[in-house]
């Protein structure tokens, strides 16, 4: 039991983090060599010389029909996708989750509305998406809105509902206005919180991203990853994951550092 109090340190904790990833890639390291070993020609697990040569030619090498370099279009194509639904999910769950938590008559109005929206599978709504808003961008955009956006809404509004109601007591003792509350008393307590909602929708997002690229799009890595599936073509599609497990990685680390920057008081747990 003495372990469950033990504090192994930053550098000691990346570390160990490091321990199970590198394991994993040794592992298919010496998978894909028993099968290549087998057969040359395998497709299914690729060593890594054949995932550098087929990257190299998406990464370095300009596309002849487009002109552009395919693994960089894809990766602006997701990121931009990514980033206005993330943005725009961000000021959903701000602006709607602190008049949620706020607000009991707003609550009692749009809160049964919120949870319901929240428990539609976002994948089902699809088609109506793409028979809405066509098959451009808006739709894929509003696909990891409608996904992630609910989910962040009704968590403020419940971050912002379970503070101590002596905060709110003492406000308005102090003849605080409704928009005074929703400023100076809820919104800097929402602001750590959101982050780490947006953290948790990270994952969903590209989920959400992925899975509207691949079927309609001509761009991206969602799409990417769908077009050469029907060639077998593990050496694009496996460094292709791994790119959008790192980026995904990158984004998260970001927020963090971002949120103990800018909102220390909110994690003076932390070490």
């Amino acid at each position: 039991m003495r372990g469950l109090n033990r504090d192994f340190g930053q550098r000691n904790n990346l570390l160990l983090g490091l321990i199970p990833i590198v394991a994993l890639i040794l592992l298919y390291l010496v998978l894909a060599g028993e099968r290549n070993a087998v057969n040359p020609n395998d497709k299914i697990l690729p060593l890594p010389g054949a995932m550098a040569e087929a990257m190299w030619a998406l990464v370095f090498e300009r596309d002849q029909l487009s002109g552009d370099y395919l693994f960089w279009s894809d990766t602006f194509a997701s990121l931009r996708r990514l980033g206005l639904g993330l943005a725009i999910s961000t000021l959903c769950a701000l602006g709607v989750g602190l008049l949620l938590g706020v607000m009991p008559a707003i609550r009692a109005t749009f809160g049964m509305l919120v949870t319901s929206i929240a428990v539609i599978p976002p994948i089902a709504l699809l088609p109506i998406l793409f028979i809405v808003f066509g098959l451009g961008e808006t739709a894929k955009v509003a696909l990891i809105v409608i996904g992630i956006a609910p989910f962040m809404v009704r968590d403020i509004a419940a971050h912002i509902t379970a503070l101590p109601r002596e905060q709110i007591v003492k406000a308005r003792t102090l003849g605080a206005s409704t928009w005074q509350l929703l400023l100076r008393v809820a919104l800097p307590q929402a602001m750590p919180r959101l982050i780490q909602a947006l953290r948790l929708s990270l994952g969903p997002a590209w989920v959400f991203l992925i899975s509207a690229e691949a079927i309609a799009s001509d761009v991206g890595l969602g799409y990417r990853i769908f077009l050469v599936r029907r060639y077998l073509a593990m050496d694009v599609i496996l460094p292709y994951v791994a790119w959008i497990a790192l980026l995904a990685a990158t984004i998260d680390v970001l927020l963090m550092l971002s949120s103990r920057r800018l909102f220390r008081w909110a994690h003076g747990s932390e070490h």
